[in-house]
C-alpha cells in the first residue's frame, strides 16, 4: 500500500546547497522585483483578469485542453453563448484562481476546504477527494511507475499538507523552497478523480500570495512548465524513485524564475500601453474620456456595448457611440461574430500573444 510520509519529516538543512540557495536568491529578486512592478498597475483587477488568463490557459494546454488566445477572449465576453469545450474548461480555471485567491487573500490561510472548493469549481462538480483508486501513471514502455495512495488514506494525507501549508515553523526553510515541496506532494497524493495538474498549479500562486510574496495571483509558471513538460514529469518521479529532492527544487525555482521575468516585462509593457491609451484617448476625446472606460478596455481585451453600459453607467446607445467612436480613432477593432460584435483592444491582445 502506498503512503507518503509528510514533508515535516524532511530535513530543512538538506535545501541549503549553494546551487540551491543562490537559485533561490535570483528567484527571490525577480519574483520581489514583480511584486513591486505589479503594484505600480492602479487597477490591480486588470493584471488578474488578464495575465489569469494567461495562466488559465498555459495549465489547460498542460493537460491538453487547448483553445485560441481568439476564442478565449470572445468567449470570455460572451459565455453564455460559448460552445468550445476547451476554452470553458479555461475560462473555469479563472474563475477558480479567482475565487481561491479571494478566500485566501480575506485570511491568509490555505485550507484542504480550500483545495476542494477550487476543484468544485474547475470541474463543475463536488465529488470531493476520490473514493477510488488514483490513475497508476506509467513509462513509455507500459511499466506503472507510481500508483497514488489509496482513497482511505487521503484525508490524513490532505491534513499533514494542510498543516505543512499553513504552519511556517513546522519547516524552516523559505516559502519558495516549501512551495516547490507542497507542489510535489499534493500531485503525489493526487486526491481528486480529475484535475488535480491545475488545482495544483492554481495553489502554487495563491501559496506566495498566503505569505506575503505577491500581493495578486500574477505568477504563473505554468508556461514555464508547459516549455519543459517532460522534464516536470521526469523530476516528479525522480523524487518518487531516487529522493531526488534538490533537482526538483532547483528546477521549480528555476521556473520561478523565468516566470518572474516574462511577468516583469508583462507588466511594464501593459502600463506602458496603458498610459499611452489613456493620453492619446483623452486627448482626442476629451467627451468621453473616463478613466472607467480605460479600465474597460484593458480589463477586458474583447470588450463589447453591454461591459461599456455596465462599467461606465450609460444608455446601449451612448455605449455603442463610444465604442464606435473608438474604433474610427484606430483605438479599436471591430470584429463581427456570429449575431456579436466584438471591440478588440489590439495594444492589449498583441502583448498577451507574444
Amino acid at each position: 500500500m502506498i503512503n507518503l510520509p509528510p514533508l515535516q519529516s524532511l530535513s530543512a538543512a538538506r535545501f541549503e546547497t549553494s546551487a540551491i540557495l543562490k537559485k533561490l536568491a535570483s528567484a527571490s529578486r525577480h519574483l520581489a522585483e514583480l511584486k513591486g512592478v505589479a503594484a505600480s498597475i492602479p487597477n490591480q483587477a486588470i493584471l488578474v483578469n488578464a495575465l489569469g488568463m494567461q495562466e488559465a490557459k498555459d495549465s489547460s494546454a498542460i493537460e491538453n485542453i487547448v483553445t485560441t488566445h481568439d476564442e478565449l477572449y470572445r468567449d470570455e465576453a460572451s459565455p453564455e453563448a460559448t460552445t468550445n469545450p476547451a476554452a470553458k474548461e479555461v475560462l473555469r480555471y479563472r474563475e477558480a484562481l479567482w475565487q481561491g485567491y479571494t478566500a485566501v487573500h480575506a485570511r491568509r490561510l490555505l485550507t484542504a476546504n480550500h483545495i476542494l472548493n477550487i476543484q468544485a469549481v474547475l470541474e463543475r462538480d463536488r465529488a470531493g477527494f476520490r473514493k477510488l483508486p488514483g490513475t497508476a501513471l506509467k513509462d513509455g514502455t507500459g511499466r506503472i511507475v507510481y500508483t497514488p495512495p489509496s482513497p482511505e488514506l487521503l484525508p490524513g494525507l490532505m491534513g499533514d499538507l494542510e498543516r505543512f501549508i499553513n504552519d511556517p515553523g513546522a519547516f524552516d526553510a523559505d516559502p519558495l523552497i516549501r512551495m516547490a515541496l507542497i507542489h510535489h506532494q499534493f500531485e503525489s497524493i493526487h486526491p481528486f478523480y480529475d484535475g488535480n495538474g491545475r488545482t495544483g498549479r492554481i495553489v502554487n500562486v495563491l501559496y506566495l500570495v498566503k505569505e506575503g510574496l505577491l500581493d495578486i495571483p500574477i505568477l504563473y509558471l505554468s508556461r514555464a512548465i508547459v516549455s519543459t513538460k517532460s522534464d516536470y514529469y521526469r523530476l516528479l518521479q525522480s523524487v518518487r524513485d531516487q529522493d531526488a529532492w534538490e533537482d526538483w527544487v532547483l528546477y521549480i525555482l528555476a521556473g520561478v524564475e523565468a516566470t518572474a521575468r516574462e511577468g516583469v516585462s508583462t507588466v511594464n509593457a501593459i502600463g506602458a500601453a496603458l498610459m499611452d491609451v489613456k493620453h492619446r484617448i483623452r486627448a482626442q476625446h476629451p467627451r468621453i474620456y473616463s478613466q472607467d472606460l480605460i479600465n474597460n478596455l484593458f480589463q477586458h481585451p474583447y470588450t463589447k456595448i453591454e461591459f461599456i453600459e455596465r462599467d461606465l453607467q450609460v444608455s446601449r446607445l451612448t455605449a455603442r457611440k463610444y465604442l464606435e467612436a473608438l474604433t474610427a480613432s484606430g483605438f479599436l477593432v471591430k470584429k463581427k461574430i456570429g449575431r456579436n460584435n466584438y471591440y478588440i483592444n489590439d495594444a492589449l491582445t498583441a502583448i498577451l500573444i507574444a
